[in-house]
């Protein structure tokens, strides 16, 4: 963890916004009527996806993709004005709340203003062609830091957007950036105030793909020098394959394990069950019961929480990305968004004031996380594999039940979990 990384983001909460699927309109005043709701889940960063203007030229679909960027510097005229924008952060911050936009520096559209101003700043193949070092990502031609020029145009751009409010910026395939880059832009935009840096690191598979055809991709720990947060990619994907039936669970289990132990001290992790490049936790978790346990397992990792715009309500349609496809909030599930915001207030609480984080599988799919801290522990037990039985626990005798009825504080009925206990530390 960077050395001036506030306390607070360890156990924050980020809410992601795609601002063209947000709503049927679509646009920055529909988020402003929204802050309240977004509030409420006790969130502490609003992230909006990409604000600025999308490339034509060679554009996916019929609207084109928000990573493909034209302008870094200008606002995205179908989402509304600066000023709408203004009054977004303006009304965030109000409420509590930071705003995070999202940086996409590895590449620019195929029409971008840098392409037509500045093409010597962009990465060309050995046929003087402009290129993208990801073939699927056709819609965009990637940018050359080895141009120091272009270093001060991109860390000018932060600082415009930091004058204009902005509290902190997500960076789309950080890893694929200088990491020098990113460490000259922190220093320079920590010398206005405190900025949020979050790094979208990769998945370890696509860290040797990228170096396998000689390119530099910078691993989790390495980013952990310049960012506060990092994806939790490199686990995920554990996770993803534990879903489908391809891995068992205790992968991702002892990864946590790696996390804590491999990557620099109090290094944080932004948990997730989903975003907006994977499918939606309602649709890949089956059952309502399932969900609930999950919910609660991921708010109680230690480090950050996302939640993707729709998650809270259950919604299962993952939002297309090139396309008008505004989340379903008419059939919202509410009795999830209160239970959501039950567990996000009491893991953020928990996190903030205990300091020592274990996991246990007791059986198969049956987990047992640990929170110490001030003379008191928090155990969550949880039902990650929807089964149906009893499981004895030892040592929670005395205890303060919540989220659920334990009946026996020694003997759990398993599908009643999730149940969280509060007991005297031994």
């Amino acid at each position: 963890m960077a050395i001036d990384t506030p306390n607070w983001v360890k156990s924050a909460v980020i809410y992601e916004v795609f601002p063209r699927n947000h709503s049927a309109d679509g646009s920055f005043m529909d988020i402003f009527g929204d802050l309240e709701r977004i509030k409420s889940l006790h969130t502490d960063i609003l992230w909006l996806m990409p604000i600025h203007p999308i490339g034509i030229v060679g554009r996916k679909g019929t609207l084109g993709s928000p990573y493909a960027v034209r302008d870094y510097r200008a606002v995205n005229p179908e989402l509304g004005d600066p000023r709408a924008l203004q009054m977004v952060i303006d009304k965030a911050h109000s409420l509590g709340m930071k705003v995070m936009i999202d940086v996409v520096y590895n590449h620019t559209s195929r029409d971008s203003v840098l392409l037509r101003e500045h093409p010597e700043w962009f990465l060309k193949n050995p046929r003087g062609e402009f290129s993208t070092k990801v073939p699927d990502w056709w819609d965009v031609y990637d940018l050359d830091y080895l141009r120091p020029d272009l270093w001060k145009y991109q860390i000018e751009t932060l600082e415009q957007w930091v004058d204009f409010g902005v509290d902190g910026f997500r960076c789309d395939v950080a890893p694929l950036v200088p990491l020098d880059f990113w460490l000259a832009a922190r220093d320079r935009l920590g010398r206005k105030k405190e900025v949020i840096w979050l790094a979208e690191s990769i998945e370890k598979s696509f860290v040797k793909y990228m170096r396998d055809r000689g390119y530099s991709a910078h691993a989790d720990p390495e980013l952990h020098a310049a960012f506060d947060l990092t994806y939790d990619y490199d686990g995920f994907e554990y996770l993803k394959d534990y879903f489908q039936g391809k891995r068992p669970l205790s992968d991702y289990l002892n990864h946590l394990y790696i996390q804590e132990t491999l990557y620099p001290e109090d290094a944080v992790k932004l948990r997730f069950l989903e975003n907006h490049d994977n499918p939606r936790a309602a649709d890949v978790i089956r059952g309502r019961d399932s969900l609930l346990n999950w919910t609660v397992f991921c708010g109680l990792l230690p480090g950050a929480t996302l939640v993707h715009g729709g998650q809270e309500i259950g919604a299962t349609k993952t939002p297309k990305l090139f396309e008008k496809d505004p989340v379903n909030w008419r059939d919202a599930d509410v009795e999830l968004m209160s239970f959501m915001q039950k567990v996000l207030g009491f893991a953020k609480e928990i996190k903030g004031i205990c300091k020592e984080f274990a996991v246990e599988e007791l059986t198969e799919g049956v987990v047992k996380l640990t929170w110490l801290g001030n003379g008191i522990a928090y155990v969550a037990l949880l039902n990650l594999a929807n089964k149906h039985g009893e499981i004895h626990v030892d040592g929670l005798s005395e205890a303060e039940v919540g989220l659920g009825d334990a009946g026996d504080l020694r003997t759990f009925r398993i599908e009643r979990m999730p149940v969280l206990v509060k007991i005297p530390a031994v």
